[in-house]
């Protein structure tokens, strides 16, 4: 399977892609601006990196090319990342998008109101969710660098649980590559991610 991963350097990403390479199967595009930070990676045969910017649309559509599923983890201006995203693998790329929002989009969690400072979060998946890709947004709550694999979900509509304890990046990173390397699963969903 090809992965495409669109912020390679993030936190996630990385232990995502430590968890993808322990599949033999799976081979990765890790694009992110300044590619050399992980030419390390790249003595592998599974990777090959791509140096760009995710809003420049041929360099993105040259990467997405060949691709089953793009992975995005990005900051920025995350409404002009989804739209080019969207738009390029609209134009024939893979069909299958993972994209990690925030807690509280939906003012899903009991007792916060987090206003406008997630925006961002909130206008990138509303891009996303209008199109008509295979998408799964993913809502983590705070992380934390623990080393452990422990977390549940909620479905979009549903109350955010456990939103006061943080969850692991390492969590997160486990259901990004099961829901990659997993056909329909979590298809056109948004997933509230807790510590469980």
């Amino acid at each position: 399977m090809n992965i495409l991963i669109l912020g390679a350097k993030g936190q996630i990403a990385r232990a995502a892609t430590d968890l993808f390479l322990a599949n033999p199967d799976t081979r990765l595009t890790l694009y992110l601006r300044k590619a050399e930070r992980l030419k390390a990676l790249a003595r592998s045969p599974q990777v090959r990196l791509v140096d760009g910017d995710v809003v420049d649309r041929a360099t993105l559509a040259e990467a997405m090319a060949g691709q089953d599923v793009v992975y995005a983890n990005l900051a920025g201006d995350l409404a002009e990342q989804a739209r080019t995203i969207v738009d390029v693998l609209q134009d024939g790329g893979a069909k299958r998008l993972i994209f990690v929002t925030s807690m509280g989009i939906y003012d899903e969690v009991p007792g916060e109101s987090y206003g406008s400072i997630l925006d961002p979060y909130r206008n990138a998946a509303r891009i996303i969710e209008a199109s008509d890709l295979d998408y799964t947004l993913l809502r983590p709550a705070w992380l934390n660098d623990r080393d452990e694999i422990a977390y549940g979900t909620t479905e979009k509509g549903e109350p955010f649980v456990n939103a006061g304890a943080s969850v692991s990046r390492k969590s997160v990173a486990d259901l990004i590559v099961r829901t990659a390397l997993t056909p329909g699963l979590h298809s056109r969903a948004s997933l509230g991610v807790h510590k469980k």
